[in-house]
């Protein structure tokens, strides 16, 4: 009996001693989880509430509105427009092709639209909206809001779009916006570019000053569910406008500047000659750039790469063309202020030079006879001016050629800006490792051979001229307090002498561009036509009778050149006009200039 009553109490003594170790456990366990919850709730309390938080609200960057592009008159040239989107929520609706083929006869949606619309539906969550069209029409708009039993999970949704109201005018210099692509993202960490849909400067003024016409981004604060749907809005904060762009373009003179080339290709440039500022810039033809903003269709696109006159091609800065006869403004200067010709040197114009074996012959095949300076000027003898090379040389004219602008880039906020050339003898034999020939010297004198220069870069070589000798440079710019350009060191009376030759042209008797003279009582302009040959005509065509110009095929004509400054007695405005083989100097580009330099005069652009 004693013997059961001692094993029993062994037990019993086991048994407490076990569960006074598990009740001890227990209680270490508890402490264990008490200072845990502790740490989390009291001292790392802070922290976990923080990321709690951020678990149920999330963020969104907004795009805020681009900056304004606006001409000297407070004009909008690059607008912010109101957008409508159609989006569909998928998840709300049961028959997809169903819905797209129902909404296809309103929006006129494509097979690419539809198959793109599918795969976005594939590549998001369903509850994320998926963009139909965008930049929809009022009259499509009501047509959705009145059907909107008719297709269920469809919205529209209302934001901004780049838009441009002047189209093909101003295309060249404002640019376009586009949509950021990788090659942008490795450009930039800029958070707005990874906002869905953001739109960024792509080319002309959009993308030179991009950053500042962004803006700065706003912030949508929401709450969202486990798997990522919104639940809520918690708070928005509006982004900062970017800031707007003022320009010296007048949209007046531009339109007119543009419509004066009718259906001829080329550029024309107008400065005011005192300041510098360009007041019209027009590449003809243009493009319409609103079909960049959302991306340009493939037939859109190669119908403008495949057109013989290159309308995406800027030809004000980018096209470099030989001046022709417009160079000889510079040879003049150059030969008067060196002292080789004066007023009173004749020079006698047979229609033909010969320089050792080779004959060079003057655009007048019965020759011009004696005449001066201002008479050659006038007449566009090229014997006069031939002659006048060799005795001066090209050291001389290049020097003068870089003195008025030419072959120079200049900073006016546009990229693909082309230098031209301005031969020497260190440049051919840097380029061509050839030593430089007098015949070449002869040539260059009225402007061919290796010369070339771009529209905008002779306007300003004008400018130069007229406006008493004072170095202004381009500039797209309006500026409050401009300041005064630096005197180039050339004698006033030489600039005179080139100045009457100029107005000679247009106001004297046989003066290449009396047809061309203003139509504005009280008003005259000067100016000089160039005619510049696009292919040589050999000895064979030359003895046969050469083909008039104009039966030849579009590309292989004549390009045509004209600069012209008015009022002749007080220079304001200066335009260079390049009429891509239009033939005819006097014939084609003068009228074009003279319509333009008529509209600036009637615009008394301050």
């Amino acid at each position: 009996m004693k013997k059961s009553n001692s094993k029993s109490n062994h037990k019993l003594r086991y048994l407490l001693k076990r569960s006074l170790i598990i009740f001890s456990l227990n209680i270490l366990l508890l402490f264990v989880l008490i200072g845990r919850l502790y740490y989390l709730q009291i001292y790392q309390g802070e922290k976990y509430a923080l990321l709690a938080d951020s678990n149920r609200l999330s963020r969104r960057l907004l795009a805020p509105p681009r900056g304004t592009i606006n001409d000297r008159n407070g004009i909008e040239l690059a607008v912010n427009t109101q957008n409508f989107q159609a989006m569909l929520i998928s998840e709300q609706c049961r028959n997809i092709d169903k819905f797209l083929q129902d909404l296809t006869p309103i929006l006129n949606l494509s097979s690419d639209d539809i198959e793109r619309i599918k795969k976005d539906i594939a590549h998001h969550r369903r509850f994320v909206p998926i963009k139909i069209k965008d930049n929809l029409s009022w009259e499509e708009v009501s047509t959705l809001m009145i059907n909107s039993n008719t297709f269920p999970g469809l919205i529209i949704d209302e934001g901004l779009i780049r838009s441009y109201p002047f189209k093909q005018y101003t295309a060249h210099p404002l640019g376009y916006v586009g949509s950021v692509s990788e090659a942008d993202l490795q450009k930039s960490d800029a958070p707005l570019l990874q906002v869905p849909g953001f739109k960024i400067g792509k080319s002309g003024f959009e993308k030179t000053y991009d950053e500042e016409l962004r803006g700065k981004e706003g912030i949508l604060t929401y709450e969202v569910n486990a798997y990522g749907r919104i639940m809520r809005e918690i708070e928005k904060k509006e982004g900062k406008k970017g800031k707007d762009l003022d320009l010296t373009i007048d949209i007046r003179l531009q339109k007119a500047a543009y419509d004066a080339f009718g259906k001829e290709s080329g550029a024309a440039v107008v400065l005011d000659v005192h300041t510098g500022e360009i007041l019209a810039f027009v590449s003809v033809p243009s493009f319409d750039p609103n079909l960049f903003v959302d991306g340009i269709s493939i037939k859109n696109w190669n119908t403008l790469l495949y057109d013989e006159k290159t309308p995406m091609t800027d030809k004000a800065i980018s096209g470099q063309y030989s001046p022709g006869s417009t160079f000889k403004i510079v040879v003049s200067l150059a030969a008067l202020e060196a002292g080789v010709i004066t007023t009173q040197t004749r020079s006698f114009c047979s229609g033909k030079m010969q320089l050792g074996n080779h004959l060079f012959h003057c655009w007048k095949h019965s020759g011009h006879g004696h005449l001066n300076v201002i008479e050659a000027i006038k007449n566009s003898c090229d014997i006069f001016f031939y002659e006048t090379a060799l005795k001066l040389g090209i050291e001389k004219i290049a020097e003068m050629s870089h003195k008025l602008g030419l072959g120079e880039i200049y900073d006016i906020g546009l990229e693909n800006q082309k230098a031209g050339v301005i031969p020497n003898k260190k440049w051919k034999q840097e380029t061509l490792k050839q030593p430089w020939q007098q015949g070449e010297t002869v040539i260059a004198g009225i402007g061919q051979g290796y010369v070339l220069v771009t529209p905008l870069q002779l306007a300003t070589m004008l400018a130069r001229v007229v406006n008493g000798g004072y170095a202004v440079n381009p500039t797209f710019i309006k500026k409050e307090h401009p300041t005064k350009p630096k005197k180039i060191n050339i004698k006033p009376e030489n600039l005179a002498i080139v100045k009457q030759g100029m107005f000679e042209v247009v106001n004297g008797v046989g003066g290449t561009a009396t047809r061309a003279r203003l139509k504005l009582k009280g008003i005259q302009m000067g100016g000089k036509t160039g005619t510049t040959q696009v292919r040589r005509i050999s000895l064979k065509e030359r003895a046969k009778g050469i083909r008039r110009d104009e039966d030849l095929p579009w590309k292989y004509r004549n390009h045509a050149w004209f600069m012209a400054y008015a009022p002749h007695d007080n220079p304001k405005y200066a335009v260079a006009v390049i009429a891509e083989h239009g033939r005819s100097g006097s014939g084609v580009a003068a009228p074009i200039a003279s319509k333009i330099l008529e509209e600036a005069i009637k615009l008394d652009i301050r």
